[in-house]
């Protein structure tokens, strides 16, 4: 199948997912890449596709370093960052969006119509790509995201005082987290906007073990780096990678006395925009700058590793069994440093703002100490144990319908199609052949969804449904009334459109929502509201609730007074008959309004859909290119096999069944 991983992130949250495409691809899946444009030399050095999504990871983790928290620093919001920021984000949601059906023109038009995505949570994009396009996700990431009690969300530094309130803080923590990054990106309007609640998570999640890119292999270091190592005692590692520091020369200061006052020798790496590499290379014989050294070759070959955190230099650092100094800057780095020294395999963080000569000096002289250095040893004596990219492809399979996904006629080959008239899920290859052979015509193929996604969220209890939309309409009315005395008035005349049309909608539907279950007040059971997925459904769906509202609220006048003599005698009888009484009033009623409000919803998402026929006919074209190029390649024996295979569905089907390949 074609999997298109998408991330967002620095080098540390890219590379882990070469690991595991590359190891996707010998199961024979196509594997893209979908990043950022810094990093496009790196994933096809890995063999593999590339696209760009946009955005500039430098911009990104300069930002980051100023603004560590969830929530963002009054200069961010006086020279407007976070503006920056929201239009950067905009992009990689479009970015991420095309990725998936797209021709990838920088790379010569390749073809590729994703069937699968692979994400980071990064991305944002997810979710609502996988839930347009109908196909299966999985969220995958280097740090802990799905809400736990054994501790708090990585990006969330909070103290709890008893047992209790700690796995309370820190099971919603998660929830916590959820609520403010939606906060920064509920504006963009380049998806569905159906998609903005978020999706029930279940209880679903693998730990897999760390990725790891071989880089080692064909590296060849410069002489000058191999010297160095060999002239003298073990050095250490310095270096900070993505991140881009407000105060280089301060901190290179800094690294460069401690190194002299722990009598250390150092292989200092300058990264992005990070220390000084001339105050580096004139620091005298114990010091050397180096650039773009692989960290699995590297780290084999010092005493102790000094970083900033990420996730990926943390992994590579303890799997060579080395000690551990973190100088955490933002994000889920000071996480990582605790967790290293609670294990004892390096000191307690050394933030920026006490990285000192002293401090660092003396985290270093507790890294090399006997006890730190076989702590180390010991965590990566368990992290080779394990088989994370080989575990992460068992994951992914195992999370996948894989039963929708295969074709009747060819289970070893992924279903894109669907034929209606003989209720067959077909692949690339076997539509083409049976095309080809007379027995079909493409256009009575629908492109086939193994997989939906519904993030709506219904009213949970009577005063939601109509607060929350109603809300949500006055915000987005704000905002773009906000936009009338800019350059460009006219989106905010647009956004004032929009939100009065589709929050009307939103407010009817959740009007109807909170009569659906105002009967589960006084526990009287409702039924569940049908799915609408256009016009036709919300019509059918809206006759329905309104036959069944007239149709429960008078049979409950004889259940409800029944049910409740049954169950508590005389008393229950009594208000068994106020609350048929009261169904009687309130469902037929509600089925009114959903007759009503179904329609309209249905309407609503016809509409949206309509933006997408773009999206299919791109998907459409790529589907039957694969095919056409399947059939080029095929023996006489594959096709005849495929149209054998059909034509006995076709006679089952005659016969009421469909026949099993």
């Amino acid at each position: 199948m074609n999997v298109n991983i998408m991330i967002v992130g620095s080098r540390g949250d890219v590379q882990p997912y070469l690991a595991l495409g590359q190891k996707l691809r010998e199961y024979g899946h196509t594997i893209q890449i979908a990043t950022h444009g810094t990093f496009r030399r790196l994933v096809q050095d890995a063999g593999l596709r590339f696209f760009n999504i946009g955005g500039d990871p430098h911009e990104l983790m300069s930002y980051m370093v100023r603004n560590p928290g969830l929530i963002p620093g009054f200069e961010s919001l006086r020279n407007g960052d976070i503006g920056r920021k929201q239009k950067m984000v905009g992009e990689i949601l479009k970015g991420c969006f095309q990725s998936c059906f797209e021709p990838n023109i920088q790379d010569g038009g390749a073809l590729f119509a994703a069937d699968a995505i692979i994400s980071n949570p990064a991305t944002f994009a997810h979710i609502h790509c996988a839930e347009v396009l109908g196909i299966p996700l999985l969220l995958s990431f280097t740090m802990p995201w799905c809400a736990t009690t054994a501790f708090p969300h990585p990006l969330v530094n909070v103290k709890q005082t008893t047992e209790n309130q700690r796995n309370l803080i820190n099971y919603y923590s998660y929830w916590f987290v959820d609520v403010l990054t939606w906060q920064g990106t509920h504006d963009q309007q380049i998806l569905n906007e159906e998609t903005r609640t978020s999706v029930s998570q279940h209880s679903i999640g693998d730990v897999v073990g760390f990725y790891f890119l071989d880089l080692a292999q064909d590296y060849e270091p410069p002489q000058a780096l191999v010297d160095f190592i060999s002239a003298g005692e073990v050095p250490i590692y310095i270096g900070f990678g993505s991140i881009v520091l407000d105060n280089p020369q301060e901190i290179t200061q800094a690294v460069l006395t401690a190194v002299a006052m722990s009598r250390v020798r150092a292989i200092i790496l300058p990264g992005w925009g990070g220390l000084d590499k001339t105050m580096i290379e004139s620091a005298g014989p114990n010091v050397l700058a180096v650039e773009n050294v692989p960290h699995d070759w590297l780290f084999q070959r010092v005493s102790a590793v000094c970083h900033h955190g990420g996730a990926g230099t943390t992994a590579i650092g303890l799997k060579c069994g080395k000690p551990t100094i973190i100088v955490p800057f933002f994000g889920d780095q000071p996480w990582w440093a605790a967790q290293i020294a609670s294990c004892g395999a390096g000191p307690p963080p050394v933030f920026p703002k006490n990285l000192t000569p002293n401090s660092l000096a003396t985290a270093i002289q507790m890294a090399i100490s006997p006890e730190t250095r076989q702590a180390a040893v010991f965590m990566g004596e368990m992290i080779n144990q394990e088989s994370g990219a080989a575990n992460g492809v068992e994951s992914f399979h195992r999370h996948m319908p894989l039963l929708n996904m295969r074709c009747d006629l060819d289970p070893k080959r992924v279903a894109v199609w669907y034929y209606p008239k003989y209720n067959l899920r077909l692949s690339a290859f076997a539509a083409q052949v049976l095309a080809d052979h007379g027995d079909l015509k493409f256009k009575r193929l629908k492109l086939h969804r193994p997989r939906e996604y519904d993030t709506y969220e219904s009213a949970s209890d009577p005063v939601t449904g109509v607060i929350s939309p109603s809300l949500r309409l006055v915000g987005d009315v704000g905002r773009g009334l906000a936009k009338l005395p800019t350059f460009r008035p006219d989106k905010g005349v647009k956004k004032i459109i929009e939100a009065s049309t589709f929050g009307s909608q939103a407010i009817i539907q959740g009007v109807t929502e909170d009569l659906y279950i105002t009967p589960k007040l006084y526990g009287s059971q409702v039924r569940t509201m049908g799915h609408v997925s256009g016009v036709g459904s919300g019509i059918a769906q809206g006759s329905k609730a309104l036959v069944c509202g007239v149709y429960d609220g008078i049979t409950d006048l004889v259940k409800e007074p029944v049910k409740g003599v049954k169950n508590s005698g005389l008393a229950g009888g009594v208000l068994g008959v106020a609350i048929g009484a009261s169904n009687c009033v309130v469902k037929p009623f509600a089925g009114a309004m959903a007759a009503v409000s179904l329609p309209l919803q249905g309407t609503v998402k016809s509409l949206r859909a309509m933006g997408h026929k773009n999206v299919d006919v791109l998907r459409r074209a790529t589907k039957t290119r694969e095919g056409l190029v399947a059939f080029q390649n095929s023996s006489l024996e594959d096709r005849a096999f495929i149209i054998g295979a059909f034509h006995e569905n076709r006679k089952a089907a005659k016969r009421g069944k469909k026949k099993a390949p």
